[in-house]
């Protein structure tokens, strides 16, 4: 499995590829914000987005609604990361068609827990 993690903070990409890898997830991808994650996309075969919500240039709302509205990429699980617990901000996600979500802190089980999810709806 392949995965693209989006995040525009260094630290955070870094935790989070180091959680996949002790997940034994080997095949990870980085991008720094939605814009170059769409790029990735565009060129390589991906399996699975884990993207922030929050980031410049273009946000993790805009890359799901990108990525949905595509017909090559509209079926790809997208994970989505953030801090906000926002009511709202949670339900506009959704609707957007977010495969998963997490909220920040959290740790390996949370996301091993979304990641087995995943892999059992495809």
């Amino acid at each position: 499995m392949k995965i693209l993690v989006v995040d525009d903070m260094p630290l955070m990409r870094h935790v989070l590829i180091n959680m996949l890898r002790k997940l034994d997830y080997k095949d990870i991808v980085e991008a720094t914000d939605g814009l170059q994650a769409l790029t990735i996309l565009k060129s390589q075969t991906i399996d699975l987005v884990i993207t922030d919500l929050h980031m410049p240039k273009m946000d993790g709302i805009t890359l799901l609604d990108n990525i949905r509205k595509d017909a090559e990429l509209a079926n790809l699980p997208v994970l989505m990361v953030t801090c906000e617990d926002n009511t709202e901000t949670v339900k506009k996600v959704i609707s957007a068609k977010v495969s998963g979500f997490i909220i920040k802190p959290f740790n390996m089980n949370v996301l091993s827990a979304q990641l087995t999810r995943l892999s059992k709806k495809g």
